[in-house]
């Protein structure tokens, strides 16, 4: 699956589950340490605000801390809607031969893309299980993921934005693998 479509079933695959959450459950746990729904939330939310901005050429400095603190209060559908919807329009507007600024630095747009793809895929199987909804991702995306960043799990380790890898069968189905590659315990 090329970049693109491959986005935009990620982002399908975690506004479905947006739109499941209720307002009861923004404190449930979820998957990833220390984050509640709302945390999970918030940082999808915000990382979509921040596109736009990074597809344009801006900085981290320029950007700054405007979308820093609880963007999502008590209307998760609608703070998605709005960042997602702003996300969606840059990339379907961007081209991918560029380059953006990143907390690690400068990298080529398309493989900063990849990384909100898979960002988008993983949590949207952490939203799930914080919710108690079907956790079952789109297998065509789940093994573009894992294609990509299969050869990069040491990187991903070590950059401490996962957990280290669990282990797994290589029998396990793509979507078990993925996440145990991702730091999860499915």
């Amino acid at each position: 699956m090329e970049l693109l479509p491959a986005h935009r079933v990620a982002m399908r695959e975690f506004d479905n589950r947006v739109r499941r959450v209720e307002l009861d459950q923004l404190d449930n746990a979820t998957p990833c340490d220390d984050w509640k729904v709302r945390d999970l939330l918030n940082h999808l939310v915000s990382e979509q605000l921040w596109v736009p901005w990074l597809l344009n050429g801006h900085t981290l400095r320029e950007v700054g801390d405007r979308f820093d603190g609880d963007l999502v209060g008590e209307a998760p559908q609608a703070a998605w809607d709005r960042a997602s919807s702003a996300a969606r329009a840059a990339w379907d507007g961007s081209s991918l031969s560029g380059r953006v600024h990143v907390t690690g630095g400068t990298i080529p747009t398309e493989d900063y893309g990849w990384q909100m793809t898979m960002d988008l895929t993983v949590h949207a199987w952490d939203l799930a299980r914080g919710i108690g909804v079907d956790t079952g991702l789109d297998p065509e995306l789940v093994e573009s993921v894992r294609t990509v960043f299969e050869p990069h799990v040491a990187e991903l380790a070590d950059s401490g934005l996962f957990a280290p890898p669990q282990p797994v069968d290589e029998s396990a189905a793509p979507q078990t693998r993925l996440l145990a590659m991702l730091g999860r315990k499915p």
